[in-house]
């Protein structure tokens, strides 16, 4: 464990806290007047998916915990979860919902992905910062409509939802950023 200082905080960082492992899933900076600064978080606890909001002072001196990063190959979805495999021992794991967030919108099978482990136990994956998935819902293209005439939803292959512009059609595949959800371009 390693102690870090909340300006160091960011989504995605696993902290110890209270006995337990927390992932940040919001952070906001707060500097009110002539007052010290302090960070504001939303922590999302990996053991039992409970949400809760905490304050910290930038003197405050909090833990990371030490997660191990490993490829892997995301095999399938079923009622269970997501399982992956090792590529070194080909040992599988498995992961719920609430470990993988919004990271199952962009999982397709085969798929190589950085699983993170916590003592051996998997608490979540790091998403690649672009995927490439195809359109397989989406309102009609209107004629006359060019890459500047607005943005209509589209369902991607994943279930995710994201707005793309009017010219795009179902079938056509797209690069969608895994940070903001949106739309980046269309793949050729």
């Amino acid at each position: 464990m390693t102690a870090i200082s909340p300006n160091e905080v960011r989504k995605g960082t696993k902290l110890l806290f209270e006995g337990d492992l927390y992932v940040v899933t919001e952070t906001q900076h707060i500097a009110p007047g002539n007052w010290r600064a302090m960070l504001a978080c939303k922590l999302k606890s990996l053991k039992s998916g409970l949400t809760i909001s905490r304050t910290f002072r930038m003197s405050d001196n909090l833990e990371r915990a030490d997660v191990e990063e490993k490829k892997m190959d995301f095999l399938y979805k079923d009622q269970d979860g997501w399982h992956f495999m090792d590529n070194e021992s080909y040992e599988q794991y498995q992961l719920d919902e609430s470990e993988l967030g919004e990271a199952k919108f962009y999982l397709k099978d085969g798929m190589a992905c950085s699983v993170q482990l916590y003592e051996g136990r998997p608490v979540g994956i790091e998403s690649p910062n672009f995927v490439d998935l195809a359109i397989v819902q989406t309102e009609p293209t209107m004629r006359g409509a060019t890459a500047a005439g607005g943005y209509k939803p589209a369902t991607l292959e994943t279930g995710l939802i994201v707005k793309v512009p009017q010219f795009l059609t179902e079938g056509s595949v797209i690069r969608v950023d895994t940070r903001t959800n949106e739309y980046v371009e269309r793949v050729k």
